[in-house]
């Protein structure tokens, strides 16, 4: 078991990770990277990119991080539901949903927990 002092550090290296990771699949969309294909910016998908984009690297870099971590957690709420379930059903390992589901949740944890250590929005509270 990890000791509770370690906390803050680990709950910092899982913002990190998953705005870093996020970022990964905006940059997918918005510039065909890691195997994507670029979208068109005035799509659902575009729409998609960009926040996912702008998002994971508020989140990473702990910028703004509530407010960016509530917009993605919504926008993985609305790729689940609007995407997923309406195509093909509501159980997430059917229809392959189960990364919108984990992302949803992991923001909207994140959205309330706040940046925490290693990012901007702390170092600017020392200011």
């Amino acid at each position: 078991m990890i000791p509770s002092r370690y906390e803050p550090t680990v709950y910092a290296l899982f913002r990190i990770v998953f705005g870093f990771m996020f970022l990964l699949f905006g940059l997918q969309k918005m510039a065909g990277l890691f195997g994507g294909q670029q979208v068109e910016l005035m799509s659902l998908q575009g729409a998609a990119g960009v926040v996912e984009t702008v998002c994971g690297f508020l989140v990473m870099v702990g910028l703004f991080t509530r407010p960016a971590a509530f917009l993605a957690s919504g926008e993985m709420a609305v790729a689940y539901f609007y995407i997923h379930v309406r195509l093909m059903g509501l159980t997430p390992l059917v229809n392959m949903g189960e990364r919108s589901t984990l992302f949803c949740f992991a923001f909207l944890y994140i959205c309330t927990k706040g940046a925490g250590l290693l990012s901007m929005d702390a170092a600017m509270a020392k200011k």
